[in-house]
């Protein structure tokens, strides 16, 4: 058999499903992975890994949300065949020191870059994608989004240029045993990209800073364990340090343009009614 397929896991996810269409039109045979696709793929039951490698060149790795199984993953996908491996990860992950947030990621990386493949980790900045597709839209449809983020800003990243640059490390070479960090083009306080998705979608739009122990306690309201809430709010800690404020050149690099910037994405979602009128 030859290996041609590369196989997109968390398919349905933001990210899965970009990569796998781009691939798609790129003419490269896809498999999608995830746990409601034909091919079943779960990360809490390593019986489903192998028939999801069989035949595969590449694998686009989003890694579980808890440490560990990545490892032996990797070691099953050199013994199917697989040569090569981007794994998406997060911005700055080497600087996170000893803080509980990343735990799962930091793992993955472990495992990914201890292999003997061709791999490449993908770092990424908050998505934008996040206030349109996931935790920061609800809130936003409530009309105010209360988060522990300051004056230090955050150079959030398109989903859709993520996308892109694992479609570039999945099918061109060059990209082996790099680490890229992906940015946007410009970095942005909460509050600033808060205005400019109310100025978009033309609905009145807050945003207000709380502390770190009061977005856990939400967080916990809303069905998190204690736990998991600790560690999403982690996030918004490191962040006001300022370790990951500054933008990068990366994507540029890797696609040949610039990066979208905010004010692209708010008007695509805007448009597309992401925040009702």
């Amino acid at each position: 058999m030859t290996n041609d397929t590369t196989l997109v896991l968390g398919a349905t996810g933001k990210t899965g499903r970009r990569v796998a269409a781009r691939l798609r039109l790129h003419g490269t045979p896809v498999r999608t992975a995830s746990r409601s696709s034909p091919t079943r793929f779960d990360w809490s039951d390593p019986g489903t890994w192998d028939a999801a490698l069989r035949g595969v060149a590449a694998v686009y790795v989003v890694p579980p949300g808890v440490p560990g199984p990545v490892h032996e993953f990797v070691a099953r996908a050199e013994a199917a065949g697989a040569r090569r491996l981007v794994l998406l990860s997060g911005r700055g992950a080497d600087t996170w020191g000893d803080s509980t947030f990343g735990l799962d990621m930091r793992s993955a990386e472990d495992a990914v870059r201890g292999s003997a493949l061709e791999w490449t980790v993908l770092r990424a900045s908050n998505f934008d994608q996040n206030f349109d597709e996931d935790v920061f839209h609800a809130p936003l449809l409530a009309g105010e989004l209360a988060l522990p983020a300051g004056a230090v800003p955050e150079p959030f990243v398109d989903v859709d240029d993520i996308a892109d640059a694992a479609t570039t490390a999945l099918t061109e070479t060059g990209h082996a045993r790099r680490i890229y960090e992906l940015t946007g083009p410009r970095a942005l306080t909460f509050a600033e990209a808060v205005e400019l998705i109310s100025r978009a979608s033309g609905r009145p739009l807050t945003y207000r800073q709380i502390s770190t122990a009061d977005y856990a306690a939400a967080l916990v309201e809303e069905g998190l364990s204690q736990n998991d809430a600790h560690h999403v709010a982690e996030m918004f800690v490191l962040m006001e340090r300022g370790l990951f404020a500054k933008t990068t050149d990366d994507l540029a690099t890797l696609l040949g343009r610039a990066p979208r910037t905010f004010e692209e994405y708010a008007l695509r979602a805007a448009t597309a009614g992401a925040w009702g009128r």
